[in-house]
């Protein structure tokens, strides 16, 4: 009885004219995407492959020159690989820098050089509008505002249409299960949806994985297949919505305004709104105190260490010691204060996506990001890549260093170090790569969310049709 009603609603679907604008809009909207993906990924890899080159051959120069050289100047710009499945969804991902600044030189006097700490560049959220560019079609505004939209507009008559037209009584007359109606209801249109969707899908990999810069490995073909699942959840919950208010109202003209206005203030309007509010609670230090901070702090090295300094004799092992310590508690001091301004940042971050979860929008738009490798959770896992890189480096550098008996082992300073060329081959090479395993885990939380909205508005729409009149 359920496929016999699925497959009525299908056949009534794929003959109205809804279904025939569906279809076209979402071949044009996925072809344009791709058209423009195919414009812009040539030019981040190529930008990409640029910085890359840079940071080797900034190792290569400084590791010709020592192993000082080499630490004093750090690994350089550290980029950002760029996700091939960027054009699934690029959310907030022209928000977040490219890279992390692995070499910060702010002074030099004498025989003391600043040594190299992990600078971290702004992240900037626009979070007075969080929604996507709509010039930047991706998969993200495609799903989560056109495709719910779409849905709204297949199941606002479901119910109450029927009604109005007197076959719903015809239908409940014939012994039919109320619940078998409504999950006919919904797979039928589910189906009538899903075709266009994944017809223009097709469309849009068929023209992407014919470019020669574009290459989708078996675990981006693993990660587009969970974006797909995610649509069609998503699509779920608003055809659950849909038939929830169907069932309550009795005119198709009143559901319509009314699923309209929640689609309005729901997935246009709250997630802005909340944004804005919740991102102006807090904000993280100006740059105007970042740098008076900075500055302060090195006046704090300056005067605990200076004095002494000048006090020794200008070749003796003391007054290394004391310019190797000088330089070594300016660069830790300055690095806790970069961190500590992106702490602040990723914490106001991470407290609007918190609250912004009520609206079912942004929960596929981070879901969409996390799998495709974009947006916030993917710039932490970068983040992560960087630091543990930094790690490595400074390990290498200091087992070197260690492994040469001419050096004084006085980190810091030039006298104290080896000063002893280094092969670039034995450098530690930086890997940005991206964890499915991770995404899963950080996405976890979302996927739930999703199902449960689901399940409550399934769960509604079915209480509401139970006691509908006919």
């Amino acid at each position: 009885m359920i496929w016999h009603i699925t497959k009525r609603e299908l056949y009534d679907n794929l003959n109205s004219l809804r279904f025939a604008l569906t279809t076209v809009l979402l071949l044009g909207l996925m072809l344009t995407n791709a058209v423009m993906h195919l414009r812009e990924h040539p030019k981040q890899l190529q930008n990409y492959r640029d910085t890359v080159v840079r940071h080797e051959n900034r190792l290569e120069s400084s590791a010709a020159d020592s192993l000082y050289k080499l630490a004093e100047q750090g690994p350089g710009r550290l980029p950002k690989k760029p996700s091939p499945l960027r054009f699934c969804a690029e959310g907030g991902e022209t928000f977040l820098p490219d890279n992390v600044e692995g070499g910060f030189g702010r002074w030099g006097m004498d025989d003391l050089e600043s040594f190299w700490i992990l600078a971290y560049p702004p992240i900037t959220p626009n979070l007075r509008n969080i929604s996507p560019d709509v010039i930047k079609v991706d998969w993200g505004f495609i799903i989560g505002y056109v495709l719910s939209l779409v849905a709204l507009l297949f199941t606002f008559d479901a119910i109450s249409g029927e009604r109005e037209r007197g076959t719903l009584r015809l239908m409940l007359a014939n012994s039919v299960p109320r619940h078998t109606a409504l999950i006919g209801k919904l797979l039928g249109t589910l189906i009538s949806i899903t075709i266009p969707f994944a017809l223009s899908v097709l469309l849009n990999l068929l023209v992407i994985s014919t470019a020669n810069d574009v290459h989708l490995s078996t675990e981006a073909w693993g990660r587009l297949g969970i974006i797909f699942l995610i649509a069609l959840l998503y699509m779920c919950l608003f055809l659950a919505l849909g038939l929830l208010v169907s069932a309550r109202v009795q005119r198709s003209a009143v559901s319509l305004v009314i699923l309209l206005l929640v689609w309005v203030v729901f997935v246009v309007s709250m997630p802005n709104t909340l944004a804005s509010i919740v991102g102006g609670l807090s904000s993280p230090m100006s740059s105007d105190e970042f740098y008076e901070r900075s500055w302060q702090l090195k006046r704090e090295s300056e005067a605990e260490f200076f004095s002494r300094w000048f006090e020794e004799p200008k070749d003796s092992t003391k007054r290394i010691e004391l310019g190797g310590a000088y330089v070594a508690k300016d660069a830790e001091a300055q690095q806790r204060l970069h961190e500590e301004l992106l702490k602040q940042q990723i914490s106001q971050m991470s407290r609007v996506r918190a609250v912004i979860r009520i609206s079912p929008v942004t929960i596929v738009q981070h879901l969409l990001e996390s799998f495709a490798g974009t947006g916030f959770e993917r710039h932490l896992q970068f983040l992560e890549n960087v630091q543990s890189y930094a790690q490595q480096y400074r390990t290498f550098i200091a087992d070197t260093d260690q492994a040469d008996p001419e050096s004084l082992h006085i980190y810091g300073i030039r006298k104290g170090m080896s000063q002893k060329p280094v092969s670039p081959e034995a450098i530690p090479k930086f890997e940005d790569t991206l964890d499915l395993s991770k995404d899963f885990n950080t996405a976890a939380t979302e996927l739930a969310l999703l199902t449960l909205f689901v399940v409550v508005l399934l769960s509604g729409a079915y209480l509401a049709f139970v006691r509908v009149e006919v």
